[in-house]
């Protein structure tokens, strides 16, 4: 069975490793994206198994651009941006990532998201923008639960100045010079995350981490560590049916 790290959010969620596949070389071996070069029929088969951790629902997934932009959605399909949002009992949502954070967010009123978190989604407020849209809903933001998942961290992160820019125009002056590269920053982007969770009211109790960094850890992909050539991991969710 394909293992999977899940958190306390109380609804069918996980997300995956790099274990329980069939992929080989710099794929290996639960590699859920065709697009990187992979055998189509074994990233298949890897996705049929984690899939069948969930009954084999319907999927709504992503082409994913690195924005802010969310899909109300209820049903399955793939749409062009960064999330997606359902009220649809037995939808299960999915965003790919190798570095960057997948987030879930669980409203007790009906309602689950599906967020793709690089720096530009980050910086751009894709977090506060579905907690708006649950707001535009008629849902208490301040309600929902959320779940980071493993994504590249702090110590790992080095961007240039023109990133470290935008964040702290952003309000999110979350990097630290890296001592070890002159004019580079190391980026926290879980702490950026954490922080806007935090102005919008998000209550301490209902977030919760997985903790892992992605280029630390070797039983998940990388993109940097692996300089590009690697595999995609899944964020799933969905309302029970």
């Amino acid at each position: 069975m394909v293992p999977l790290l899940t958190t306390p959010l109380p609804v069918p969620h996980g997300f995956t490793t790099r274990l329980g596949g069939v992929s080989q070389g710099p794929f290996q071996s639960l590699n859920l994206s065709a697009a990187t070069g992979d055998d189509p029929e074994r990233v298949a088969e890897n996705q049929r198994r984690v899939l069948s951790r969930f009954g084999h629902p319907p999927v709504a997934g992503l082409k994913q651009v690195h924005g802010t932009e969310i899909h109300l959605v209820e049903g399955p399909g793939v749409w062009e941006g960064d999330g997606l949002l359902t009220r649809t009992p037995g939808l299960l949502l999915r965003v790919g990532v190798a570095d960057c954070y997948p987030l879930l967010l669980y409203h007790p009123q009906g309602a689950v998201a599906a967020l793709h978190a690089g720096w530009r989604g980050v910086v751009g407020g894709i977090l506060p923008k579905a907690l708006a849209l649950l707001d535009g809903l008629g849902l208490d933001p301040k309600e929902a639960h959320l779940a980071i998942g493993p994504g590249i961290g702090g110590g790992c992160y080095q961007v240039g100045e023109e990133v470290a820019g935008v964040f702290q125009q952003a309000g999110l002056p979350t990097f630290t010079p890296d001592p070890k590269a002159p004019g580079k920053y190391l980026l926290d982007l879980e702490k950026a995350l954490l922080l806007q969770a935090k102005r919008a009211g998000l209550k301490e109790e209902r977030i919760y981490r997985v903790g892992l960094c992605t280029h630390c850890e070797p039983t998940l992909f990388s993109h940097r560590r692996d300089q590009g050539k690697t595999g995609r991991m899944w964020g799933l969710v969905m309302l029970p049916r």
